[in-house]
């Protein structure tokens, strides 16, 4: 597949986030429109789970094809950033579920079947907001006096 060691990395560390390898394979279950990249991730994790061995390989073949569709940065033979695409992929991700949301809004419905009224332009918070979204902070506390700004 090239040099995709930075994304065999990111899968592998996602795949063992137990949140996040819930809520993917989860949305495996749901009826789908189209391939995306969260649609390949989902089958991934699921022929992962899936296996009937404890140790083996299973090739990211399909994830790879689409990832390398999608963003023509990941469309080489070259090494890339693993957190760069980590970043990418949580946000793909986060930007996938909001506008399939925002669809069932359109429609009327939501997944429990309720009827909710637009609440503005916010975006609504995913599953990928509530498992990785955090607040930076930063604090200088002086070495003589321990002050903190």
């Amino acid at each position: 597949f090239g040099n995709t060691c930075y994304c065999n990395s990111v899968l592998q560390a996602l795949y063992f986030c137990r949140p996040f390898r819930e809520k993917v394979l989860a949305y495996k279950v749901q009826p789908r429109k189209k391939e995306s990249l969260l649609t390949c991730l989902s089958d991934l994790f699921n022929s992962i789970a899936t296996q009937k061995k404890k140790v083996g390989v299973i090739p990211p073949k399909k994830f790879i094809s689409r990832l390398r569709k999608e963003n023509e940065l990941f469309d080489n033979y070259m090494q890339q950033d693993a957190h760069e695409f980590l970043n990418y992929l949580l946000n793909t991700i986060a930007d996938l579920l909001q506008e399939e949301k925002k669809q069932e809004k359109q429609n009327g419905k939501l997944q429990n079947g309720s009827i909710e009224s637009d609440e503005g332009d916010k975006p609504d918070l995913t599953w990928v907001h509530e498992i990785f979204q955090g607040t930076l902070t930063n604090e200088t506390r002086c070495l003589n006096c321990e002050a903190v700004r």
